[in-house]
């Protein structure tokens, strides 16, 4: 019978093979750039874990806290993954950041091959990394940046076409053909204050507590819910500060009764236009939180990655916090990878019992028995 075994591991492959370090360079971890780097004795250089060179041999590596600790062992950076220099994805934040700088301060709104050039990358590689790290495309960027350059020009008190010069618009066909969706109403009426913007309201009764409704001429511009109606009221006036603000009569009651029905019973869905006003990032994340069917969930993370920003999961649960349409953009439906609930500006409760109610199908005449019950709050 053969008795033979196979011969033992050397005590430097088993050492390294066993140290969590050499997984993470085998996965060419790229969050454990920075954390440490590794050489190989037979070539004489070091690496980044996330080197994309053929792995070695696990009995020739040796792992380093910092390049100068592997230099100051005998051995020289790789040039392939450049060790000795910061890790790629700090220097694309730092080289994205100073594109960024560039849009702010152009008068007018550099190209892309501008851009891509002045980055040192090709304009498909520019484009894909500037989305990745900023989390909107160079155009959807400058396009936010204007925006908020046209309201500060407008609230100056200026005339608009200083307003259209001064926000980087070379044409003042250009700027109106982009204000519509930058301002949600003429130049002139937004630096009124929406002076002469009309909105309707009423405030009803939800299972969830009080809510107000509001619409533009455009459509639903804002789903309030809360303890006070008067708070409520506040939170509308303060958006609109200048708008003249009419109480809805009877047939705009019955646009309540449409968003109470479908708070009490998600199936039933919402017809209704919308008067959606954000920026380009904002409009991008409300669109995906749209497509999330009732009674499931998505993480930020997904949200993130569904939008094509995989790295702009903060930017994302900011999108979250600044929607005024309760239930229409259903945030109540973003939770944290875990499955855990986390922030919502109507309340936690709340949205536990948004989530619970889309879970189960709603007991029949219940969105009727509601929408009964609105009434409306008339301002003069």
């Amino acid at each position: 019978m053969n008795t033979s075994t196979a011969p033992a591991p050397k005590p430097a492959e088993t050492a390294t093979e066993q140290d969590p370090r050499w997984f993470r360079v085998l996965a060419r971890d790229q969050s454990a750039d920075g954390e440490f780097c590794y050489s190989v004795a037979t070539t004489g250089v070091y690496c980044r874990p996330s080197c994309p060179s053929r792995a070695a041999n696990p009995k020739n590596v040796r792992f380093h806290l910092t390049a100068a600790d592997a230099e100051a062992a005998g051995f020289r950076p790789c040039r392939r993954c450049e060790p000795d220099r910061p890790p790629l994805r700090d220097r694309h934040a730092a080289g994205m950041a100073a594109i960024c700088r560039r849009i702010d301060e152009a008068e007018e709104t550099p190209s892309l091959s501008e851009l891509a050039r002045e980055a040192g990358l090709s304009p498909h590689h520019f484009h894909r990394v500037f989305k990745a790290v900023v989390g909107v495309t160079p155009r959807d960027y400058a396009t936010a940046r204007r925006t908020k350059r046209v309201h500060a020009e407008l609230a100056r008190g200026g005339s608009v076409t200083e307003a259209i010069y001064g926000a980087g618009f070379n044409s003042s066909g250009r700027f109106y053909e982009a204000s519509d969706a930058m301002l949600g109403m003429t130049p002139g009426d937004y630096r009124a204050g929406g002076t002469n913007a009309s909105i309707r309201f009423a405030v009803g009764d939800c299972s969830l507590g009080s809510i107000l409704v509001a619409m533009s001429d455009r459509g639903v511009c804002a789903i309030l819910i809360g303890e006070e109606p008067e708070a409520l009221l506040r939170d509308l006036e303060d958006r609109f500060p200048h708008a003249r603000l009419i109480g809805g009569d009877a047939a705009f009651e019955s646009v309540v009764a449409t968003v109470v029905g479908f708070v009490e019973a998600p199936g039933i869905g919402l017809d209704l236009p919308l008067d959606l006003r954000g920026t380009a990032f904002q409009r991008r994340v409300w669109q995906a939180l749209r497509a999330i069917p009732p009674g499931t969930t998505a993480s930020y993370a997904e949200i993130a990655a569904r939008i094509g920003a995989p790295k702009a999961v903060r930017a994302v649960a900011g999108a979250c916090a600044a929607n005024a349409l309760a239930v229409a953009i259903p945030c109540h439906r973003v939770v944290r990878s875990d499955g855990a609930l986390s922030g919502y500006r109507w309340g936690i409760e709340r949205k536990r019992a948004l989530i619970e109610r889309e879970a189960e199908p709603a007991p029949a005449g219940m969105a009727a028995d509601h929408a009964d019950r609105v009434r409306a709050t008339a301002r003069s």
